[in-house]
């Protein structure tokens, strides 16, 4: 998927709120970077038994969490074999520097959201950039997760930070030419959640498959 961005940077592709084992087994089909399982019993799209199935190693399994304990966190990564942890409640800095040295024997990449609207401090995010592989910006909201809504993208021109980051919040099968005129030089890629669903937890692989085939193209 490399050269879609006038940056030339490979688009990488986060489907995010999997949870259906079938729905997993065709989503794996379209070759996302990664999957993303909520772990937020607030969630609409939270995990309850964790399918089992074989995911590619190709496939990066992400676990989303919303204010837990590290001892939480490392149970999650040890019990399903997680590749990262997405941070999407309040982790402080010195949170992430804790989990990030309090890995263990299974090591994992952090991700840490940032939910966004015209008042956001982008200058606060230098201080997670040591112990984040990657950042999410996301729509603000009044509670926690996705919205499934839209923020002025214009406003991540204010990121000067050098912490790589995905797209995310309310993206539809319909952005597939605004995400190709996007210019950011951080940003390598998008999250995909419920502007792709059927039902809380269930893509639709056509739409899915359509949008990444006009990314590509």
């Amino acid at each position: 998927m490399s050269g879609i961005y006038q940056t030339n940077r490979i688009m990488k592709i986060k489907v995010c709120g999997m949870r259906n084992s079938e729905n997993i087994q065709e989503v794996i089909k379209l070759s996302p970077d990664y999957l993303g399982f909520i772990f937020y019993n607030k969630s609409k799209r939270h995990i309850t038994g964790f399918p089992e199935i074989i995911i590619p190693n190709s496939i990066k399994k992400v676990g989303v969490v919303v204010n837990e304990s590290i001892e939480t966190i490392r149970r999650y990564i040890k019990n399903y074999d997680l590749d990262a942890i997405q941070l999407h409640g309040n982790e402080s800095v010195a949170f992430c520097e804790k989990l990030q040295r309090n890995q263990g024997e299974n090591t994992f990449e952090i991700f840490k959201a940032f939910s966004i609207d015209e008042h956001f401090d982008f200058e606060k995010t230098k201080d997670y950039e040591p112990f984040c592989e990657l950042f999410i910006f996301d729509t603000k909201g009044k509670g926690y997760g996705g919205t499934g809504l839209k923020y002025d993208w214009n406003l991540l021109k204010k990121y000067k930070g050098e912490t790589p980051f995905l797209l995310s919040g309310g993206i539809g099968p319909n952005d597939a030419a605004s995400i190709k005129k996007f210019n950011n030089r951080q940003c390598i890629g998008v999250d995909l959640n419920s502007g792709f669903e059927d039902a809380p937890g269930l893509k639709n692989k056509e739409k899915l498959q359509s949008f990444l085939n006009e990314l590509k193209n």
